[in-house]
């Protein structure tokens, strides 16, 4: 039939149910209130009762016109409470009732609890990373400054980034893309947390005049801090070499994954 506006949702209606304990008794308790017996029907042994006639109900109080017995069957079922009028029953759904793209990614688990740590296998099972790996949050800086040194010692380039982690126990993931020139013997580059290196180099080069030297550089660090914490790219020469940051002045990146331990 027509309906104006959205049709009711009626298709997976369920009546709560109460099942008693009989005895020798008329008077028993339900467990929701009604306001008289026309709001549940009563069944003892498996036959309906009528109401009025067979039994009368206001509140929580049950009474039954005869007493019944320890060995008979009573149940009622509550035509006035409805449980999960609009969610269907737990597995009457599929894939093809699902719309594309309404379900968050956060979402999906193995248990089906809410948990954005969850990742999706190869064999289409979900699971969750051990000891944590979520990703907690993201820096990333930019730079097209060159620089040049002949220090033996390393020396700070213009790339640099900062990031406050959210717990101590949290690990950060240096990820570094950019260019080192040697001019004749070796040059290095590394990544420093604060004033303590992190590699010894992470990134060694050694070259003719003005080798180019991919610098992508990957560090997975333990700061064990709450406090803002810098994260740098260094550079330095030996052999009297001359150490060559980005000497084409293009965009090189620092980017900053925190971790969760």
């Amino acid at each position: 039939m027509p309906f104006i506006g959205n049709q009711p949702a009626l298709s997976y209606t369920s009546f709560a149910k109460q099942d008693f304990t009989t005895s020798a008794t008329t008077s028993y308790t339900l467990s929701q209130p009604v306001a008289n017996e026309n709001e549940i029907a009563l069944f003892i042994n498996f036959v309906r009762q009528e109401p009025t006639t067979a039994y009368t109900a206001s509140g929580t109080s049950l009474t039954l016109t005869s007493a019944t017995s320890a060995s008979d069957d009573m149940y009622a079922i509550f035509l006035g409470k409805a449980v999960q009028t609009v969610n269907p029953p737990a597995g009457s759904v599929g894939a093809s009732q699902i719309a594309d793209g309404s379900i968050a990614l956060g979402k999906l688990s193995a248990t089906g609890t809410k948990d954005s740590t969850t990742f999706l296998r190869g064999d289409n099972t979900f699971a969750t990373p051990a000891g944590g790996g979520k990703l907690l949050q993201v820096v990333t800086a930019t730079s097209t400054a060159s620089f040049d040194t002949t220090s033996s010692s390393y020396v700070a380039t213009p790339l640099t980034a900062s990031i406050t982690p959210s717990s101590s126990s949290s690990k950060i993931l240096t990820l570094v893309n950019g260019n080192l020139v040697s001019n004749s013997s070796s040059v290095y580059a590394t990544i420093y947390r604060n004033s303590t290196e992190l590699a010894s180099p992470a990134l060694q080069g050694v070259g003719a005049e003005n080798t180019h030297i991919c610098s992508n550089m990957i560090i997975l660090d333990s700061p064990l801090t709450t406090s803002a914490t810098s994260y740098t790219v260094y550079v330095k020469a030996t052999g009297g070499a001359t150490a060559r940051w980005n000497i084409s002045s293009i965009v090189v990146t620092i980017t900053l994954m925190e971790i969760a331990g």
